[in-house]
C-alpha cells in the first residue's frame, strides 16, 4: 500500500498535461502524412513519453533486449518490423539525456545515422543513446514551434527511410 506521503502540484500536473496535448497535436498532423501501418500517437507510462512510430512492413533482425523497465519479450514484439520512432519525453533518469527533448531513432539503426543531415540546425544525433534529439527548449523558444517540431519530424524519418532502403513512394501522402 502507499503510505507515505507525495506532494502533488496541480499547477505542475496541469502545464504538463497541456505540454502533452501540444504535442499530440503536432504528431497527429506528422501521422497523417503516412499511408503505411503506424501507431497512434500514445504515452509509454514505463518511460512517461509521448511517441509515434512508423512501420517499413519489413521484419526486422531479432531485438536483444536488455531495455531498462521492459521485459525482453514485450521488446522484441515492439521491435519485430523494422520502425522509425520519434517523440517526446522529460529526459532524465537512466539516459545520458537530462533536459526534455525530442527524440527520434529507427529499428534497426541503418548505417549513417550519425552523419544524416537533419533539420533544424538545434537537432544532433547522440551517439550515446542511438538517437536523434531536438531540446524541448528549442522548440518552445521557435518563431513557430509546430513548423519546428514537424521540420524534426519529418527530416528525421526522411534520413532513416532513405537509410534503411524503405519504399517510401508506397507509404507516404
Amino acid at each position: 500500500a502507499d503510505t507515505i506521503h507525495r506532494s502533488y502540484d496541480p499547477a505542475a500536473a496541469r502545464a504538463f498535461w497541456q505540454v502533452l496535448v501540444g504535442i499530440r497535436r503536432v504528431l497527429d498532423l506528422f501521422r497523417a502524412r503516412f499511408l503505411g501501418k503506424a501507431s497512434p500517437v500514445h504515452f509509454w507510462w514505463g518511460s512517461f513519453d509521448l511517441a509515434h512510430t512508423r512501420f517499413s512492413g519489413r521484419r526486422a533482425p531479432r531485438h536483444p533486449g536488455g531495455i531498462p523497465n521492459l521485459a525482453d519479450a514485450v521488446t522484441r514484439e515492439s521491435y519485430s518490423h523494422e520502425c522509425i520512432s520519434m517523440g517526446w519525453w522529460l529526459g532524465g533518469g537512466s539516459t545520458p539525456i537530462l533536459e526534455p527533448s525530442f527524440y527520434a531513432y529507427a529499428y534497426p539503426e541503418p548505417p549513417g545515422c550519425p552523419d544524416a543531415v537533419i533539420a533544424p540546425v538545434s537537432a544532433s544525433y547522440d551517439l550515446r543513446m542511438h538517437e536523434w534529439i531536438l531540446p524541448y527548449e528549442a522548440v518552445r523558444r521557435a518563431p513557430d514551434p509546430d513548423a519546428t517540431l514537424l521540420e524534426f519530424a519529418q527530416s528525421t524519418y526522411e534520413a532513416a527511410a532513405d537509410l534503411g532502403g524503405w519504399e517510401r513512394a508506397l507509404l507516404e501522402r
